[in-house]
Order: structure tokens, then sequence, then C-alpha cells
């Protein structure tokens, strides 16, 4: 019996745990062991998605500990070739508070002792300018346009658990960072990595502690703030995932003319 396949795929993040309607659970093992859970595949508007909940389903990998090539070596060899990968994040500047949502264009790599590459050996230096697929952005753009998206910004990526402290949340945003996570990287690049389309959707969930003196970030506010938004984000998800075409972007040609050292499923 041929598994299940779909060719875009929803990586949720922290509080999106779920998204298709009885969906097909397919075990997937990897060179890099398993992914966070089994990835779910189902039908949105008619089209086959499959989903995996970027922490796990009971949220039991913290950033720091998230199977990164896993996943997207996971989803590969079920055919994905588009991944859509929203995530909470913390706003460092105070026009981005709570509950707006960002589709960032740039990302900054703070993270420490993360394994990031799939190439241990050999030349293959791959182009990062652009971490993000524009296609799929516009995608987000347009289907979040009734909640006013913000189009483009940069992303931090910290190593976590912890949250910043103040005087490096205030470094962050000196040097031109508009919001604040901590699993953003590596999954855009190990996606470019298998010249995969990817882009992500951020959705405000805290001002960062270098805001102003009455900020700070606590677990339990990030959960609230991100589960009165969920359904919209959801929804506008569908509707994205329901209008992607074919892939007319570079991202699919990102690993031409290079000798790769593994074989990509």
């Amino acid at each position: 019996m041929t598994a299940p396949s779909a060719e875009v795929a929803v990586i949720g993040g922290s509080g999106f745990y779920t998204f298709l309607e009885d969906p097909v659970q397919v075990e997937v093992d990897t060179p890099y062991g398993p992914p966070s859970a089994p990835i779910s595949i189902g039908s949105v508007d008619g089209r086959d998605v499959a989903f995996l909940p970027r922490h796990g389903p009971n949220h039991q990998f913290p950033a720091h500990r998230v199977p990164y090539r896993a996943n997207l070596w996971a989803l590969r060899s079920l055919g994905v070739r588009q991944v859509l990968a929203p995530c909470a994040v913390g706003g460092l500047r105070p026009e981005l508070g709570p509950g707006t949502f960002v589709v960032p264009d740039q990302l900054v790599d703070r993270t420490s002792g993360r394994t990031q590459t799939y190439y241990d050996e050999g030349a293959v230096h791959l182009s990062f300018a652009d971490p993000y697929c524009p296609r799929l952005r516009g995608h987000l753009v347009e289907g979040l346009a009734g909640h006013d998206p913000v189009d483009g910004g940069t992303m931090v990526v910290i190593e976590g658990p912890r949250f910043s402290t103040r005087a490096e949340s205030q470094w962050y945003t000196a040097q031109g960072g508009s919001i604040i996570n901590m699993t953003g990287h590596p999954e855009a690049v190990l996606a470019r990595e298998l010249a995969l389309c990817y882009a992500t959707v951020a959705l405000v969930t805290d001002h960062d502690a270098g805001v102003d003196s009455a900020s700070s970030v606590s677990m339990d506010e990030v959960f609230r703030v991100f589960a009165s938004h969920t359904d919209t984000l959801k929804d506008a998800l569908r509707s994205v995932v329901g209008g992607i075409g074919d892939r007319t972007c570079d991202c699919g040609s990102a690993l031409d003319g290079m000798t790769l050292s593994i074989e990509l499923p």
C-alpha cells in the first residue's frame, strides 16, 4: 500500500498542535531519528496537506531540543516541497504589540550549539541571503489581509530556553530586529538545504523585555495570547494552502550544480 503524500505542509508552533480534520497518521523514520510527532496528512479545500507540531503533540520538545533535521527530512520524504511555518514571537518594537501578525523577510541567527546543516562533507554552500520564499510570503500576506499583517521585518532567533535580558533585547532592536523567537533557526536553513519553499507567519504574543521598563515575558502570557488568535491563524492558513499553486520561484533549484554528500529523499 502506497503511503499517503502531500506537496504542502504546515509546521505548527507553540500552542498550535492540530490543524487537519480526520487526518491519517504516518510514522516516518529518518537518518536523523524520528520527527517531533507522526506526520498528519489530510485534505484542505481538496488538497492533500501534511501537518507536524514542531514541539510535539504535548510540547515535549523545547526549542533547543526540537529534532529540526528529522522534521524537515520526514516532510520531504512524504513529497512535501512547500512549507508554511507559523510561530509565536515577541515584539522588539513598540508598534509590534500582542496580536500583531508579521510575515518576516529576514532572519538573524543568535543560537549556539544547534546542528544546522545536512552537509558535513564537501563544498555545499547555499545562498541564504533571502531566507524565505517570496512567493509563499506573498500568499501569507494576502491570506491575512483582513488582519493588517506587517509585510517584512527581521526575526531574531535566540537559543533559549530562557528569554532575553532587557539589555539583550534592546541590543537586538538596535541592530535592526523586529521580532524575536527560538525556533526560526535552523528550520529555515534546513528547508533551503532540501530545496523546499519555506516561509513563516509570526504572531506577536508579547512585547519583549527591552521595549519598556514594564515589559517582560512569561510563558503563561505567550500561550494565552496565542490561544486567543489560533483560530484566526488556522483559518488564514487554510485559505493560503487552498490557493497555493505550483512552484514558480527559485527555491527548487537551490541545490543545482552542487555535488551533494547525501542522497535526498
